[in-house]
């Protein structure tokens, strides 16, 4: 599957690569680079100005990348930004114009960007959710620790252990759990965050020394690791005594390398989730259809599956609410999320597994566990405390891809019966299944086929209507709850707050107006159906 520019640039980050003039779906699939008067590239080319040295120079490249269909033109300050190049790029309409940061290597931009490029095109990447390489930032991680002679290991800027070196036995407990557990643990982080540590990676590269603990922590190195600006990560070494100059020199250095690494897996990631989206995306539209070949519905995780519309009520963005939903699967071990935008709404496909296979532990679900529909009620439980507008509707069991678009489409009904209101927001448990729903779906199906003028069908309805606007009577709220209580007088009767009688009373009134055999089952059906496309829709009991 293609990338586009857009997606190329969006991976990388402002700090890197920004886009000055858009090109629309331009795809990339290859770099090429420009010198002054060479002829420019292959239709899908990302162009990349070694050569421009002047206004006119950036103004050729753009006509001949255009002329030879490339995806997108890169070119540095202060030709990128430079007004008349930029409207020259519009006026083309194509290729896309793209800004590199100054100071930036072309060497490691052609390194960054052919690995992300080839990363979206290698064939593991039609597996959803394939993991990226990570053998480089261990050779790294390696080789600080042989400058400064102690262990290390090499971390997000969300704590996450992306690589460690040699010699981790010589550390402390926090070490280890950290290694083991591939993250900080908690009370470790909360030590070094009451230390300001955090606080100083995220604003400076200045390298960070820390004393050791009152629990036995020993003293840390961090040096920041930076790129354009951006705070993409940290090496954390272990040391006992202080380092002197010249090698944490060295580690800055190891730290300008490693900040390459990190954008590229940055991007790679973020390539992997365009991907992994748009053919979650076609899957769930088209189902069967892609399941062929190393298409999106063959790299599907076992089913059978859950198609699973997500919402809130306050109607946020898509695209917010695809990265609220992938942030909370993230926090509750799903790693790679399957979701995807669709037709305006959010939805996800979890695997539907036997109830009571795979637990909820105290601490969670299993990892194992993670993006099965069991695993998505305990989030939703764990979630309502602090966010109880957010819920999630499934359809009905979809057990081979073929079924995925009825599923999906299921889904997205109920999820817009909550936001009409037409199905109440789920309590307590977040989820709404529609086999627990069927009825009200059901109805609202045929009350739509009915539509909202059901006089025009023939039945007693209209007269009713007209009689109740022309003299103010209640004949058809009456009737709708005679139909709702079985014909049972009592109970129709508390629900409209009358007496039995006066509610006898009325029926005879409106046989009157509107002669109708309500001893017919296919009559009372008809009749309810009508009623509630014309705004008498069932009340609560006691309402």
């Amino acid at each position: 599957m293609m990338i586009t520019v857009t997606d190329l640039v969006d991976s990388l980050g402002a700090g890197f690569l920004r886009t000055v003039v858009a090109a629309g779906d331009a795809e990339v699939h290859d770099v090429a680079l420009a010198e002054p008067g060479d002829a420019v590239g292959q239709p899908g080319e990302l162009v990349l100005g070694v050569g421009v040295a002047d206004r006119a120079g950036a103004v050729a490249l753009l006509e001949r990348a255009a002329r030879a269909a490339a995806g997108g033109v890169v070119l540095k300050g202060p030709f990128a930004g430079d007004p008349q190049v930029a409207r020259a790029a519009r006026e083309l309409a194509g290729p896309a114009l793209v800004e590199l940061q100054p100071h930036t290597s072309w060497a490691h931009v052609v390194w960054l960007l052919r690995g992300v490029i080839d990363r979206a095109s290698a064939p593991d990447t039609s597996r959803l959710g394939s993991p990226g390489p990570h053998v480089d930032l261990f050779a790294l991680a390696d080789t600080a620790a042989e400058i400064i002679d102690a262990p290390v290991t090499v971390e997000d800027a969300q704590s996450r252990v992306l690589a460690y070196s040699a010699r981790q036995d010589t550390t402390d407990p926090a070490r280890v759990s950290t290694i083991v557990g591939r993250r900080v643990p908690p009370e470790t982080l909360t030590h070094f965050r009451a230390g300001g540590v955090f606080r100083r990676l995220a604003r400076s590269s200045d390298p960070i020394w820390t004393p050791a603990g009152p629990d036995g922590t020993l003293p840390r190195l961090i040096i920041p690791v930076r790129a354009g600006g951006e705070w993409l990560g940290s090496i954390w070494a272990v040391v006992r005594s202080p380092v002197p100059p010249e090698r944490i020199r060295e580690l800055s250095d190891v730290a300008s390398v490693l900040a390459l690494h990190l954008l590229r897996l940055r991007a790679e990631a973020g390539i992997a989730r365009r991907v992994s989206t748009g053919q979650l995306r076609v899957t769930l539209r088209e189902g069967a259809a892609t399941g062929t070949g190393p298409g999106a519905a063959s790299a599907l995780p076992a089913g059978p599956w859950r198609v699973v519309a997500f919402g809130s009520p306050d109607g946020t963005d898509v695209r917010r609410q695809l990265d609220l939903w992938e942030s909370v699967a993230l926090r509750f071990g799903w790693h790679q999320p399957l979701l995807t935008d669709l037709d305006g709404l959010l939805f996800g496909l979890v695997v539907e597994r036997p109830r009571g296979r795979r637990p909820v532990t105290a601490g969670g679900m299993a990892d194992a566990g993670a993006g099965t529909l069991d695993w998505l009620r305990h989030v939703l439980r764990e979630v309502h405390a602090h966010d109880p507008g957010l819920y999630a509707a499934t359809g009905c069991t979809a057990r081979s891809p073929d079924q995925l678009p009825r599923a999906t489409a299921e889904a997205g009904e109920l999820h817009r019966l909550i936001g009409a209101g037409r199905l109440p927001l789920p309590g307590r448990t977040g989820l709404v299944l529609m086999e627990d729903a069927w009825d009200t779906v059901v109805v609202e199906r045929a009350t739509a086929a009915v539509g909202i003028d059901a006089g025009l069908l023939g039945g007693p309805l209209a007269a009713l209507r007209a009689h109740d606007e022309e003299h103010g009577t209640p004949y058809r709220a009456t009737l709708a709850a005679w139909l709702d209580h079985f014909g049972d007088p009592q109970s129709a009767a508390r629900l409209l707050r009358i007496h039995p009688n006066t509610l006898r009373y009325r029926l005879r009134k409106l046989d009157e107006v509107a002669p109708v055999d309500l001893s017919s089952p296919r009559v009372r059906l008809a009749l309810r159906l009508q009623l509630t496309a014309m705004g008498e829709g069932p009340r609560p009991a006691g309402h």
